[in-house]
């Protein structure tokens, strides 16, 4: 029967491309986005399939057609169990903002220096855009401020330069003693998506130090919370390497 195996068909499609895709981005076969876009493909194929499916296990109900039913449930489960754990990742991921860029400050963020040679296409333009991100990280977020260190801006700079160097995750490309800046580049472990990130110390009038920082993904419009968790992540690593004599009284983040 002709949706019997278009079912099963969609179904076998569905898990090849998914499998393909994880494996091809996790090997570096492809890049990471690459391989995410054929997943995205095998999951539509999976609804496509569980549509399909459905539709043919309704219409092997009648006795003549039964031969071709058991083929029609396994599709459609094989389908289902691609498409249901994706379902719930959106599900899960609709409470995060449409955006990908986060910065600790909206009006004098950090600004990326050589990660504009990291880029592709080359050189694109990664100026915080304030008008774009602003609110609605706000909105999605709260506030995730700087967090102040009562430590000279080069001790502080040289405090998150390890503490940047420990992330295995991590890899530095730029370091400025000069203007305490420091980026890196985040890669996640399954996709091996990469994410630029830019930290830079400025000094207060007391004679301590600000980290401001920024978490930009390169693909997608999206990040699921990534960027978000990973700054203030760090900002914990950050307080956990501090020395008993130069604890903050507070660490919660700074409007």
């Amino acid at each position: 029967m002709t949706f019997v195996w278009l079912a099963f068909f969609d179904a076998l499609l569905a898990v090849t491309m998914v499998a393909v895709g994880l494996i091809a981005a996790h090997f570096y076969l492809v890049p990471g986005f690459m391989g995410f876009q054929l997943f995205a493909l095998g999951f539509l194929l999976s609804l496509l399939g569980s549509s399909v499916g459905l539709l043919a296990i309704f219409l092997t109900r009648k006795p003549q057609l039964r031969a071709g039913r058991n083929r029609a449930v396994m599709a459609t489960v094989i389908s289902a169990l691609i498409a249901l754990p994706v379902f719930i990742a959106l599900f899960n991921g609709a409470k995060y903002p449409a955006i990908n860029d986060i910065t600790t400050d909206f009006d004098n963020s950090p600004e990326f220096v050589y990660a504009q040679q990291l880029q592709n296409p080359p050189n694109r333009d990664l100026t915080y855009n304030k008008a774009k991100y602003a609110a609605k990280q706000l909105a999605g977020y709260g506030p995730i401020g700087p967090i102040k260190e009562r430590l000279d801006p080069a001790a502080a700079f040289a405090r998150v330069t390890e503490v940047a160097q420990a992330i295995p995750s991590w890899k530095i490309t730029y370091s400025d003693p000069a203007t305490h800046t420091l980026e890196a580049v985040a890669t996640s472990k399954l996709w091996h998506f990469h994410d630029d990130v830019v930290i830079q110390i400025r000094p207060t009038p007391d004679g301590a130090s600000l980290i401001e920082m920024r978490s930009k993904s390169r693909d997608g419009v999206g990040d699921f919370g990534v960027n978000a968790r990973r700054i203030r992540r760090f900002y914990d690593r950050v307080a956990l390497a501090r020395s008993p004599n130069d604890q903050n009284p507070t660490d919660q983040d700074m409007p």
